[in-house]
């Protein structure tokens, strides 16, 4: 049956609400005249606001599934090709369509997304299947995240615009006085209730450079000596999102969320696997509770220093526009990789969208749960 007309049309409450929206581009119209994903260019709603996120109940859709993962790793399909990335990170799926999986295979590719921290997927439709599916996608796996101060995609809020290009360098300016632009971290870990399964996909990619690097938290722990172990598993650290709205207010951003700080246990474990992995990055972690400061200081620069060197517990992914990645932010940290010339056009744009789905409150050994 075709829908009415009143099923089509806006109602007189939705038309005001988008006449009262207020969006800024944030990029230069002249040139993507001709972008085919212009419709996902990055803007910034400037009048929403959402209150604090309330607690919720979280069930991980890798408890429901077959832990041998026969509808997604044993397919007799010669075109579906499985690689371990490297032995303890990382998966590429080539032949097999993420818009076509079923609930029993979604369910199986989380078990494997938090066994092996990232599953890379190879030659995807799914920047092509439009919002609605693609936020139905990644609704499955749990409750859609809105990032605080980041921009979005039009009509979607959900999606964090990721978008580095010569007319917009605020990615590239945050990191100018750095040495590296590499900055390893856990989505939002700031969240009381931070975020599980990550999904990118990138829409345009320069023609070299422009890579994501994974380090696995749990091969990070595993390589602690057993001393430090049992001193971490007692403790909790602060995430904070204060600087990050703090830098967004003072660069003219507008903050949508208030942010919140978090004590998350130094070593979490994972829901369905059991397994430990350290939880602290230096993107959002400020210090560790019940230590003296200098205390503090000494074990996270350990640890920070750890996470972004130890390449043999990391993955580098290169990108194309049909490569999904999708990954785990509690057994592992991720950063981007800005090492070509973002000034200059002839190398390409690196533009695509973030979808985060929000976890469970984490919980550590014997059972040291988060605290706000």
């Amino acid at each position: 049956m075709a829908p009415s007309v009143a099923d089509v049309l806006p109602s007189t409450s939705e038309l005001k609400e988008r006449a009262e929206q207020k969006l800024s581009r944030a990029y230069d119209t002249a040139q993507h005249s001709s972008y085919k994903y212009a419709s996902y260019l990055p803007v910034y709603d400037e009048t929403t606001t959402f209150p604090p996120t309330e607690p919720f109940e979280f069930k991980d859709r890798g408890l429901l599934a077959d832990k041998a993962k026969p509808h997604l790793l044993g397919l007799k399909d010669p075109n579906v090709k499985v690689t371990k990335l490297t032995p303890r990170v990382g998966t590429e799926i080539s032949g097999l369509q993420l818009s076509q999986l079923t609930d029993e295979q979604k369910n199986e590719l989380a078990l494997l997304i938090a066994e092996r921290g990232v599953v890379v997927f190879r030659g995807q439709d799914f920047k092509d299947i439009g919002i609605e599916k693609q936020k139905e996608f990644g609704q499955y796996f749990g409750r859609l995240h809105v990032h605080p101060v980041g921009a979005h995609v039009d009509g979607a809020i959900e999606f964090h615009n990721i978008y580095l290009g010569a007319d917009n360098l605020y990615r590239a300016q945050r990191r100018s006085e750095k040495l590296t632009t590499t900055g390893y971290h856990s989505d939002v870990s700031y969240e009381h209730q931070p975020p599980g399964i990550t999904l990118l996909t990138l829409l345009s990619v320069p023609s070299t450079g422009g890579d994501t690097g994974w380090t696995s938290q749990v091969a990070a722990y595993e390589r602690l000596s057993e001393p430090i172990k049992t001193l971490l598993e007692g403790l909790r650290a602060e995430h904070s999102g204060y600087p990050q709205a703090e830098n967004a207010r003072r660069d003219g951003k507008f903050v949508r969320r208030e942010p919140v700080k978090s004590d998350h246990p130094i070593v979490r474990v994972h829901p369905v696997t059991g397994q430990k992995a350290l939880f602290v990055n230096p993107g959002f972690t400020k210090k560790i509770i019940g230590l003296k400061s200098e205390e503090s200081d000494a074990i996270l620069k350990l640890l920070f220093k750890h996470i972004s060197q130890s390449a043999d517990v990391q993955v580098r992914v290169k990108w194309d526009d049909q490569t999904v990645s999708l990954w785990d932010n509690r057994v592992t940290a991720h950063t981007a990789i800005s090492d070509y010339d973002v000034h200059n056009p002839e190398e390409g744009l690196r533009h695509g969208f973030r979808i985060t789905t929000l976890g469970e409150r984490p919980v550590g050994v014997n059972g040291l749960e988060t605290t706000w």
